[in-house]
């Protein structure tokens, strides 16, 4: 277990998340996704051990959080369950950010409703938009805590000089940034901001939504659905897509020394910051489970994680 940031939750290295299973009719599907797969992964996360679920409204427009209320209805294991507001989905599958007070209001009322709770363990701030609404948007997150709707506040896809703008209205308990050894953005500002000021990171896309588990080949990426966002990114397109095949080569010949798959070594080599409280890792099918959940305790060590900076360095 680790204590995230300032708060009292004592979470485990990975958490599960939901994106995906948010299904399809919003522009950052990942393509069909059947409910029934949902639950039961959701189910075998928990009986794995894993202690929280990280989901958002924008997933699915609600449907992902209403996959989550379902899915922990009646369990006595009940993990913590993290949300995000601030992203307002329309008819046309498109979204639009908010920050206004209101609609943050709102967004709670309609998430407690969803998730079958009394209570948000950690209400996020999905992304830092319209910039000039930040002061707003945090200032309504602090009453609501405050006002006991959720019990802890954190942010998301925030810059350093974002965080101090909400940090001079109430306490950053975390940041949700992405993470991963393809996108390495947040190691040397932000990270070293979270560590000083003791706002815990939980770091999402550690496998770089699927790229890195060792399940992607070209065939697949090829094939994905028009409705899977993914399709669309340069890192699943060429020439991107032969550089990453390779550093998920090398994550196999480390992790077959150890047992583990090459998305356990992706993640774990995220979990090596100190400054890295968590990692979300998504699912979509039970088994799924059972390929990552060994990256909770597994270390790389000092040689491979040169070898690893080796082929960065080489394939920037």
């Amino acid at each position: 277990m680790r204590q995230l940031g300032n708060t009292d939750m004592q979470i485990t290295p990975i958490g599960l998340g939901t994106w995906a299973i948010g299904g399809e009719g919003w522009f950052a599907a990942w393509g069909p996704q059947d409910d029934h797969d949902s639950i039961a992964t959701i189910h075998r996360a928990l009986d794995m051990g894993i202690n929280w679920v990280d989901t958002a409204a924008v997933y699915g427009f609600g449907h992902a959080e209403e996959i989550v209320g379902r899915a922990l209805r009646g369990r006595s294991n009940r993990p913590y369950i993290f949300t995000k507001c601030s992203r307002i989905g329309n008819a046309d599958g498109s979204v639009t950010s908010v920050l206004k007070a209101a609609s943050i209001r709102r967004e709670v009322e309609e998430s407690l409703r969803r998730l079958q709770v009394d209570v948000i363990d950690l209400y996020q701030i999905h992304w830092p938009l319209p910039d000039d609404d930040i002061e707003e948007g945090w200032r309504t997150m602090a009453e609501l805590k405050t006002q006991g709707k959720v019990r802890h506040i954190g942010v998301s896809n925030f810059s350093v000089s974002q965080m101090r703008r909400a940090q001079a209205i109430a306490p950053i308990s975390s940041l949700q940034p992405p993470y991963s050894l393809i996108n390495r953005g947040i190691e040397n500002e932000i990270l070293n901001f979270c560590e000083e000021q003791n706002i815990g990171v939980i770091a999402y896309a550690p496998m770089m939504s699927g790229l890195l588990t060792g399940a992607m080949t070209r065939e697949r990426a090829s094939a994905l659905p028009k409705t899977d966002w993914r399709r669309n990114n340069p890192e699943f397109q060429e020439p991107r897509l032969s550089r990453n095949l390779l550093l998920v080569d090398l994550l196999r010949t480390i992790g077959q020394q150890h047992g583990r798959s090459p998305g356990e070594v992706a993640i774990a080599w995220t979990l090596r910051q100190p400054a890295v409280t968590g990692a979300i890792v998504g699912g979509r099918h039970p088994e799924q489970i059972d390929t990552i959940i060994g990256a909770a305790d597994f270390r790389l060590n000092k040689k491979e994680l040169r070898e690893i900076e080796a082929f960065l360095r080489e394939h920037p």
